[in-house]
């Protein structure tokens, strides 16, 4: 095989590993994102339970003064009635009375639910604030064991890089940018093996005369449909 081509295929597995460590650190970072994400979430959860509590109480305070003046007006017009002459005043203060007196009880069983919506958002906002604590204290020591898992991968993930830099300036300066290219375009595949006559890049098919080629392994060739560089082993074609 040609020492460029087997000095791709080292590249490729050197930067599938380093692209491994950063998928790692990502999902590690991630997990942390998430539970931040779930602490917000449950931080907007509690300022809406709130702010619809303060909406009650305000609400509560409307219907009772309402409840009030019902109830005084009911009094009021009770002793007005001992001083009514007329039968027709005497059927309006009647009429005025019970009005208030239904009014009375609508307001004090609008008083009953505005409570009992007080005390569900209260006990609701009080469980989120007790899991939002439990979760920030969780953070806190999952933030710490991320932390440390982090800079153990950076650390190997900084050995290999290095052997990948010694590598790297072993290539002809226009095969290495071909490459730097192609690993880019291609999400980090840009040396792949043709098996059977298809390439294991984007699994389309390459012409019989150029897959020989690739068999023989002494000059580059690249795939026609994805453009990625390709390369042959016996072993593993004898394996499939």
């Amino acid at each position: 095989m040609n020492e460029e081509i087997s000095k791709l295929i080292d590249l490729q597995e050197i930067d599938s590993e380093i692209a491994g460590f950063n998928r790692e650190i990502r999902d590690r970072q991630q997990e942390i994102a998430d539970r931040e994400q779930s602490i917000a979430d449950k931080e907007t959860a509690i300022e809406e339970c709130l702010a619809r509590t303060a909406e009650l109480e305000q609400k509560k305070r409307d219907v009772t003064a309402a409840h009030e003046d019902a109830g005084a007006r009911i009094k009021e017009r009770q002793n007005k009635m001992m001083q009514v002459q007329t039968s027709r005043e005497h059927q309006a203060l009647l009429k005025e009375i019970e009005e208030s007196k239904k009014l009375l009880k609508e307001t004090e069983e609008q008083l009953l639910t505005i409570m009992e919506q007080i005390e569900k958002k209260s006990q609701e906002a009080e469980e989120l604030k007790n899991l939002c604590q439990g979760e920030k204290e969780l953070l806190s020591e999952e933030q710490e064991k991320v932390n440390k898992a982090i800079k153990k991968i950076e650390s190997r993930r900084k050995s290999v890089t290095r052997k990948r830099d010694a590598l790297a300036a072993e290539l002809q300066a226009s095969i290495l940018k071909r490459y730097n290219m192609l690993l880019t375009k291609r999400e980090g595949l840009a040396v792949v093996q043709a098996v059977d006559g298809v390439c294991q890049g984007c699994f389309m098919a390459i012409p019989p005369q150029q897959f020989n080629e690739v068999r023989k392994g002494s000059k580059m060739n690249l795939c026609p449909t994805c453009q990625r560089i390709l390369y042959f082993k016996e072993e593993e074609a004898v394996e499939a």
